[in-house]
């Protein structure tokens, strides 16, 4: 029975995967014709710009400069493993928590966004530049901020688990 319910709603996420994929596209898409690379439009003045930067690494750019191997080879390589256990985890999970399925549902999404990129591309597209002062957060597009909060819905699952063991 459980099997069955999840069937119902992994249509249901897989269309808000396609919806967050095809969001994350046409973002990085509008960035790639609508600004040049390494350009920067202040969105908030002191808080927020829009720009467009290519990540060769993963997050927070670690491992962008790499060996071309690692770039292109080990880096994508490790991303459809991580899809593939994420859809087996999905599956997996005696669980029929809606934060458990949302969140895997939302690194999903995010990791097939940014994987995208990485085969067709070598790099990926960031545009999201959030600041405070001379603090600057990594830039970002809608791929890595759905792993993100997916991940934040991951661990707050665990949590809410936890305490009711």
């Amino acid at each position: 029975m459980l099997i069955g319910i999840k069937q119902k709603r992994f249509w249901f996420y897989g269309i808000a995967v396609a919806l967050i994929f095809t969001a994350d596209r046409i973002t990085k898409l509008a960035i790639e014709s609508s600004m040049p690379l390494y350009h920067s439009r202040p969105v908030i003045e002191g808080f927020f710009n829009l720009v467009h930067t290519r990540n060769t690494g993963i997050a927070f750019s670690l491992f962008a400069d790499s060996s071309s191997v690692i770039r292109e080879i080990v880096i994508p390589t490790f991303s459809v493993i991580a899809v593939v256990l994420v859809v087996m985890l999905f599956f997996q999970s005696e669980s029929n928590s809606w934060r458990l399925q949302l969140g895997l549902m939302l690194v999903l999404a995010g990791a097939l966004g940014n994987l995208y990129d990485r085969i067709s591309y070598g790099f990926v597209v960031d545009f999201l530049d959030f600041y405070f002062g001379d603090y600057h957060w990594p830039a970002f597009n809608v791929a890595d901020a759905s792993i993100t909060t997916g991940a934040g819905l991951l661990v707050v699952d665990s949590i809410s688990l936890n305490r009711q063991k």
